[in-house]
């Protein structure tokens, strides 16, 4: 799956090397394509509680998921 640039994304796991929680809401704020038979990346903006950003890390595709929106 391919997100949208500057989409907001929660990790689907822990990440231990950041001392970040799954479920830690992110902004993809850049998109890193690999070679063919390589997992692609993405740089995330990561959000604090009060929703200001306060880290940028660089994951896996695999390690997020988008955040589903609730329609009234």
């Amino acid at each position: 799956m391919q997100f949208e640039m500057f989409s907001e994304v929660s990790l689907k796991e822990d990440i231990s090397e950041y001392n970040l929680l799954k479920g830690t809401v992110a902004i993809i704020v850049d998109y890193c394509p690999r070679p063919q038979g390589q997992e692609d990346g993405y740089v995330l903006e990561v959000l604090n509680e009060e929703g200001e950003g306060f880290a940028i890390i660089a994951v896996a595709a695999s390690k997020i998921e988008p955040i589903a929106v609730s329609v009234l």
